[in-house]
């Protein structure tokens, strides 16, 4: 069944000559270490006012080594972070969300200083 389980509500009767309606629910699975942010890449609390703004998509990693050729995943365009590092191509940066990670420097954009302060 696809991993799913009928599973009945304790009690549960239907009207005579017809079956109770079942709940099916997936079997319960650990997600992969690569789906857990690692402490050291998470801000708390997060930014209020931010110096910059992705112009396109974005990959981003979490520790930025050459062997890290596979970004940890995407940002959107419009996302505000705010730059505490530039490092060649590449700033540390963090999002409004407490993210802490790298991106190119090339996608990003500084804002004007009243709208940096906007939420």
């Amino acid at each position: 069944m696809n991993g799913e389980q009928d599973r009945r509500a304790p009690g549960a009767h239907g009207p005579p000559g017809k079956e109770a309606h079942a709940v099916r629910r997936p079997d319960a699975t650990v997600l992969g270490a690569e789906s857990v942010v690692p402490r050291d890449n998470v801000v708390r609390p997060a930014p209020n006012r931010f110096s910059h703004v992705l112009t396109e998509w974005q990959p981003y990693w979490f520790d930025r080594t050459e062997r890290a050729l596979e970004p940890d995943g995407m940002l959107p365009a419009g996302t505000r972070v705010v730059v505490l590092r530039e490092e060649g191509g590449h700033c540390r940066v963090v999002t409004g969300t407490g993210l802490y990670i790298t991106v190119g420097r090339a996608g990003l954009r500084k804002l004007p200083d009243d709208v940096a302060h906007e939420p």
